[in-house]
């Protein structure tokens, strides 16, 4: 199924749709809606309160005949979840009980002060490129309130549809939403598609086992957390990105490079063309931290301060 990729609500058929945020960069997120039966699941809210309420608005013609009645973020980063305060007041919000944790560490608050941190021109400059579109100062995270672990079968209407935990990936708390019926799976950011993958947590090879999972359901039809809507094909480029970035950090540790050299040193023309190449220091890093597991891990600050000063260099 070929959907265009433009900013929007795009149907998917079988009563699916996908709401897609071109380019699929920093923050610009995707998520979906699966209806039956009067009702219906929202899956992941955006990054910031004037993004979920036109993704709300765009989504009324439909429900207002299939209200919201459930929702399901598929991990605990902000521009998956920070919208949830929008949704309404009744409704069972759905998470990892990994995800649910690890959502406190990292609030709307903390966000916006890393945002406006002066770290030097770099830094700040690479700040506002990637998180000036959006306002996180009049944000309340609202918490998931139904957590699970492994796996959660859920109705939706007459609908059956599976939330499936494969974190600690991209996150610790990483899972994605299949229906069965339509063939379709919301990957969360196991996918990015035309981008970079970021792995702020891994290891690799559970990511690559999740990449795996998402096959197996046979769906032929996948939303990724960010990018266009993809099939198998997108899960090859994204194993094939992490096989390599792996194989390519190893390669280098073992030499005796630290990891803001070997960041530089991998070559990723493989790969030219994909949103924030940058990222390549935080998965260097996070891979040099499952090689050495005694290796300190830095700070948020630092992490977005490697991948400043990357992209400054390249």
């Amino acid at each position: 199924m070929h959907i265009e990729y433009r900013k929007g609500l795009h149907e998917l058929g079988d009563g699916l749709y996908a709401y897609l945020q071109p380019d699929g960069g920093w923050g610009w997120s995707n998520a979906g809606l699966v209806t039956a039966d009067g009702t219906s699941l929202l899956v992941d809210t955006l990054f910031d309160l004037e993004l979920t309420r036109a993704m709300l608005d765009a989504m009324r013609a439909v429900t207002d005949r299939h209200p919201i009645d459930a929702a399901m973020n598929t991990h605990a980063n902000g521009d998956h979840c920070f919208g949830n305060e929008l949704l309404p007041a009744g409704a069972e919000i759905y998470a990892t009980a990994a995800a649910a944790a690890e959502m406190p560490e990292a609030p709307p608050k903390a966000l916006d002060a890393l945002k406006h941190a002066d770290l030097g021109p770099e830094f700040r400059r690479y700040m506002g490129a990637i998180f000036g579109p959006f306002s996180f100062t009049d944000i309340e995270l609202r918490p998931p309130t139904s957590t699970f672990d492994g796996r959660l079968d859920l109705s939706i209407g007459d609908r059956a549809v599976e939330l499936v935990e494969v974190g600690p990936a991209h996150t610790t708390g990483d899972a994605f939403v299949h229906v069965p019926d339509a063939g379709v799976v919301f990957t969360g950011d196991i996918l990015f598609i035309g981008g970079s993958p970021i792995m702020w947590r891994g290891p690799v090879e559970n990511w690559l086992a999740a990449c795996d999972r998402i096959l197996e359901t046979g769906a032929r039809t996948l939303v990724p957390g960010h990018g266009p809507v993809t099939d198998a094909a997108g899960v090859d480029d994204v194993r094939r990105y992490l096989t390599y970035v792996r194989d390519q950090a190893k390669a280098r540790f073992e030499a005796g490079m630290d990891a803001e050299q070997a960041a530089d040193d991998i070559d990723l023309s493989a790969f030219a063309g994909w949103n924030d190449p940058e990222r390549i220091a935080v998965n260097v890093e996070t891979i040099y931290g499952e090689l050495d597991p005694a290796r300190p891990a830095p700070s948020p600050p630092e992490l977005f301060m490697r991948m400043a000063r990357w992209a400054a260099r390249h």
